[in-house]
């Protein structure tokens, strides 16, 4: 059995790499990182790194041109600032609408391309890394248990019953994540997810505050923020 993983290079993503290889091994996982016009490439570099570590086979994809329209602040025709609030504070500025950050549709997107080349590489399954912090207050509502279900069923019924959707985290936190990726040794001292392009990650993004949370709740320093 072959699995494609949906791998940014961010730590949901290479978590999610470190399960499929585990499960099916390393010749058996095709990792796909998509470029849809952000910023910066810092994850794509990390996807690299990344995919050679594990020794797994890498696809990409340029969907940027779909986002072209979209003023989404994670996208470089976007003059917007990128929020430095937690995503509890920026919903309270939204009225409960997704953040400024919320990629239009992108893991619809993300998933139903993944599916052809999924069914093209003789893969059952395809892992994506969405966990339940993200879905919390319709910040990211294509990360939500009830939108995994619609796209894995679908997909399901797309594939003639071939494939299906595997989201490990969907019902769990970021905390939760860490402590997993901990476990199988995900050396995510090689991840990037921070919004800002820079050197060191910015420390203040909303995913940069989930992400040292959640190695706090685990006892542990997030290793891109040790000597900061």
């Amino acid at each position: 059995m072959k699995a494609l993983v949906l791998f940014s290079g961010g730590l949901d993503s290479s978590t999610c790499l470190a399960l499929a290889v585990k499960k099916y091994g390393a010749e058996n996982v095709v990792a796909l990182s998509i470029y849809y016009g952000q910023k910066h490439n810092k994850e794509i570099q990390a996807a690299e790194k990344l995919v050679k570590y594990y020794g797994v086979t890498w696809k990409t994809l340029d969907l940027a041109p779909i986002f072209a329209d979209s003023d989404c602040s994670l996208l470089t025709q976007s003059d917007k600032e990128i929020p430095k609030e937690t995503y509890a504070e920026q919903l309270e500025e939204t009225d409960g609408k997704p953040v400024s950050t919320y990629v239009p549709f992108r893991n619809g997107l993300f998933l139903a391309s993944a599916a052809s080349i999924a069914l093209s590489n003789d893969c059952e399954v395809i892992y994506y890394g969405a966990h339940s912090d993200d879905a919390a207050g319709n910040a990211y509502p294509d990360c939500s248990a009830k939108f995994n279900n619609a796209m894995n069923e679908a997909i399901f019924t797309g594939s003639g019953e071939q494939l299906r959707i595997e989201a490990p985290f969907v019902d769990l936190n970021k905390a939760d994540v860490v402590r997993m990726g901990t476990e199988l040794n995900v050396p995510y001292e090689m991840t990037w997810s921070c919004y800002e392009g820079g050197d060191k990650p910015c420390g203040v993004c909303g995913t940069c505050r989930d992400r040292i949370a959640a190695f706090e709740a685990n006892g542990l320093i997030d290793p891109l923020m040790k000597g900061e």
